[in-house]
This record gives structure tokens, sequence and C-alpha cells, in this order.
């Protein structure tokens, strides 16, 4: 395909991406939705008369909403005609937006002059577990090698219902919490500051579609049309407060200071030419949990850590999204299966997604081994854990032969805590 927006090769957002976000601009703070190409933001605002195809002549006022929440609530037919109807939009050989010189200068915002926000209304938002790596590091440390997967972790994907309120678009600085931590074992709790600070490499995925009703599952066969899309996510963890609090009911405080996501939404669609083989499974899931297609993709991921004042960042950790073990259909066949009912711009995350090479694990608790092993950044400093005005930087992208789907950044500063 070819767009008659001018874009370099190795751009995030080409023709064959167009990823979802929401936006707003010091000319008009309205938040607005719009479609990422090249170095460029479409307003579907503008544009929204030309969503003119069978499905989508009757819903044009989707596009002049404030979230994706309504797009996201159509089905997957909607969704195919509206990236169908944009690339037709953008293609070189269309004149329609390309010849119109007053719209085009209304529609095309620069990304360096606009404001990111929540792509969505989270109504929900879940996190799973879903790394066999990550699971077996984290198991081996705290309990033992032999011991590491607890015995339900191969049978069904772990997860715990997070906090929305606290899920925020990158670039939104994160403090560092309060909280009860154990100094010593046998010793009773402090109340303090939090001093083992954590990043968590994830990817999460927005639910849409027609949604399942109150006592309904959604089957996994064909949760793929309840998959709108996907973006990157910083699950910031505090490690000695969760260490103390998450016996018995797992996460809480810990996990509520703060979830970053990037701001574009990047479809399955746009995802699909990576796909690959679902990771291999023993023993093999109940039927409830089984699918035969491939929904697992090739995505490369990385994190860049950034100390305070310094001009430079490290690479800490390369690690891809096929290494999780459960795929999203089956986290989300699970997420219902007692007839939890799902909402359009619903959130679920895949867990810390680790590789088997020690450079692959996506979190500071796997990279330093629980702080034994001190991690060298490129400025000479090192880390254990996070400190204070450290700033992380997650990336994402498939790489096709001549173009790649990026998701942009996932990026975040850590604050030092505020005086209690």
């Amino acid at each position: 395909m070819k767009c008659f927006v001018n874009y370099e090769k190795n751009c995030d957002f080409p023709i064959e991406n167009l990823p979802y976000g929401v936006f707003s601009t010091n000319n008009d703070i309205c938040h607005r939705i719009g479609v990422a190409i090249g170095d460029f933001i479409l307003d579907l605002k503008e544009i929204s008369h030309l969503f003119n195809g069978p499905l989508l002549k009757s819903h044009q006022d989707v596009f002049k909403e404030p979230t994706l929440n309504k797009f996201m609530a159509l089905n997957r037919e909607c969704w195919i005609e509206a990236r169908k109807t944009l690339q037709d939009l953008l293609s070189s050989d269309n004149p329609t937006l390309r010849d119109n010189t007053e719209l085009k200068a209304r529609a095309f915002v620069r990304q360096n002059e606009a404001r990111m926000h929540l792509p969505a209304t989270i109504g929900d938002y879940t996190d799973f577990y879903s790394s066999i790596h990550h699971a077996t590091n984290v198991g081996t440390m705290f309990r033992s090698k032999e011991n590491a997967l607890s015995a339900n972790w191969k049978y069904i994907p772990i997860g715990y219902h997070g906090r929305a309120s606290s899920v925020v678009v990158s670039g939104t600085p994160i403090r560092r919490p309060h909280g009860q931590t154990l100094v010593a074992d046998g010793a009773p709790p402090v109340f303090g500051t939090s001093k083992l600070m954590d990043f968590e490499l994830e990817v999460a995925f927005f639910v849409g579609g027609k949604t399942n009703k109150l006592g309904e599952p959604i089957s996994v066969k064909n949760a793929h049309e309840n998959i709108f899309g996907f973006v990157l996510m910083n699950d910031w963890s505090a490690r000695d407060i969760q260490k103390w609090e998450y016996v018995p009911l797992g996460p809480f405080t810990a996990k509520n200071v703060g979830t970053s996501i990037s701001p574009w939404v990047v479809t399955t669609f746009a995802l699909e030419p990576f796909i690959v083989d679902n990771y291999p499974q023993d023993p093999k899931p109940f039927p409830y949990l089984t699918h035969e297609d491939k929904f697992n993709f090739n995505i490369n991921l990385e994190v860049d850590l950034k100390p305070d004042g310094s001009k430079t960042s490290t690479t800490i950790c390369r690690s891809n999204y096929k290494y999780l073990y459960w795929t999203s259909k089956q986290q989300l066949a699970q997420h219902t299966i007692t007839g939890c009912n799902m909402n359009p711009g619903d959130l679920l995350a895949s867990g810390t997604i680790s590789g088997e090479e020690s450079d692959s694990f996506g979190s500071l608790l796997e990279l330093s081994w629980k702080g034994t092993k001190p991690i060298k950044l490129n400025d000479g400093s090192q880390r254990k854990f996070l400190q204070d005005g450290d700033t992380v930087i997650m990336k994402g992208k498939c790489e096709g032969d001549d173009y790649i789907i990026g998701f942009g950044t996932c990026e975040g500063k850590l604050l030092p805590a505020i005086q209690l």
C-alpha cells in the first residue's frame, strides 16, 4: 500500500498499522479520536462523514466521541470496514482527502503538537500472570526451582482484578508509595516509604464487540471477536509492600500505585501478518480453554531505563510477546467462564512478559535476581530497583520485510514519595 502522507520506512505508524487513540491540542482542548499515520494524527471527527460504507454510515457518530468506547462496542465487521475506509482514504490513489486542501488542513495534526489521553473509559481492569518464564523465575526465587510453578498454573490462566482508576496514559509520572513492609522475617511490619519499586513489562488488550450478558461465558473459539486491540503496559509494583500484603488474597496496594499504558491501540488486524504458533501447552487445557487457531504474535519488546538528569538511557530488557503461555483468547475465556460480563473498554493485561534468557526478563525483580545482581547502566550507575527520578520507557514493534507495526512508547517517571 502506498500512502499520500510521507513517512520514513522505519516509522511506527505506516498505513499498514493505523492505531487508534484519543488526543487534544492547545487550539482545541476537546478530546477526540484520531488515527496515527506517520508523524501525524488524522482527526476522525473531521472526516466522520466519509465513513459511508454499508455498516458505518449509520454509526458515524462514534467517531465524534471523546473516547473509543462506542466504536469499540461495534462488531468486528464494523472495525474491518473502518480500517478499509481509512486505508482507502489515505491511499495515494484516492483524491478524496489527498486533494482537499481545506479538509486536510483541519484533519491532520502533528503528533508533537498533540496531547494524548487514555483511549477509552476503563470500567474494569484485570491483570493476568501468563508468562511461564516469569512465573518460574518468581517461584524459584521465593519457593524453589522444583516447586516454582503453583499446582494450578498450567491448568488455568491466573489473574487478579486491578484498579481501573489508577490506569494512566504514557507520560504520566508515578509517585513512590507508602505502605507496610516486613523488614525481617518474624518481626512486626513497619510503615514507611517503599524501597523496592519495580516495573513490569506487559501487553494489554481492550475488550470490544457485542459483549456477553451476566451468566453467559464468551467462547474461546470466538473470543477474538471481542478483542479490539493492544497497548503496551507498565504495571508499576512496590515489591516490598507486595511481599507483606499479598497473602492470602493476592496483589492489593502494591499494584494500585499506577499502571501506565501506551496511548495508541494497535488493532488485531494490523498484527495478523505477525501471527506465530501458540506457546506449547502441556497438559492440554480443558476444552473451554482450547483453540486450534493461532492467536500469538511476534512483537519485539524493549525496556529502557533513564536516570534523572542523565543524557543517556540503557536498554535493560529485550523480550517478546510470543513468550506468553496463555493466549489473550484463553485469558478472556477464563475471565468469563463463570458468566462474568465484560464491557467495551475493559482492559485485560498479560502479566510480566519474560523470555528464557536473563536479558529478556521483564522486571527488575528478575533482572537483578531479587537485588543480588545489580544492573550496570550506560552512565556508570547501577540498579537493583528503581530510584527516584528514573524514567522507564517501553517500546514494542513487529518487523515486516519493508515496514514495521509500532506501538509507540509507554513511559513514566518515578517521583519521590510525598511527605506524610
